[in-house]
């Protein structure tokens, strides 16, 4: 057995779950990635960069594999993703993750929610792809305001935000796989 390194700031069930991780096959790896980020460079870069020493270090690593992609890759994640306020029905870890990412809408009036629904079309029509905003932690007044003003957004300013927005929601969702704490914003009881 390999040995492996211990962080010791990080719970037992992460220490855990980072070994198994570590430990799978390159193909395996990728397919665990791919629910935090659908993009199939994103995953092979990040399967490629183990073994990691603790989940902050991985995280890390699944950041800087974001800023990294071309624009198709990103445009392929992003296919994956819900549009805010439209949460999705199937089964799945990607699935279970954006329905609690965008627990913030679950109380949100009926025209915050009409609001939302149009200012999607809206930014779908202007830059071709969904409104992708780190939802966790935030509530639906807040992602509604963020999308009105991103809408005046130029296209290539528009691309960074994008960037920096999946490069959050893919951190949160990779310490969620490997058994870390959670980020920013995050309820204890996600995961």
């Amino acid at each position: 057995m390999r040995p492996r390194s211990v962080d010791e700031h990080a719970p037992a069930s992460g220490e855990a779950a980072l070994a198994r991780f570590n430990d799978l096959a390159a193909a395996d790896a990728e397919r665990e990635l791919l629910a935090c980020c659908a993009s199939r460079a994103w995953a092979a870069a990040v399967a490629a960069g183990r073994p990691y020493r603790s989940v902050a270090e991985a995280v890390a690593a699944g950041g800087a594999r974001v800023r990294e992609l071309g624009w198709d890759d990103v445009a392929e994640a992003l296919a994956a993703h819900p549009r805010i306020g439209e949460r999705p029905s199937g089964p799945g870890r990607e699935a279970g993750w954006s329905r609690r990412e965008q627990s913030g809408t679950a109380g949100a009036s009926r025209e915050v929610l009409e609001a939302l629904r149009e200012g999607n079309l809206a930014y779908e029509r202007r830059f071709g792809h969904v409104y992708l905003v780190r939802a966790s932690g935030r509530d639906a007044d807040e992602m509604l305001a963020i999308l009105n003003e991103r809408l005046g957004n130029d296209e290539e300013a528009e691309r960074e935000v994008v960037r920096r927005e999946l490069a959050e929601i893919t951190g949160l969702r990779l310490a969620r796989l490997l058994g870390g704490p959670p980020g920013d914003g995050e309820e204890v009881t996600s995961g």
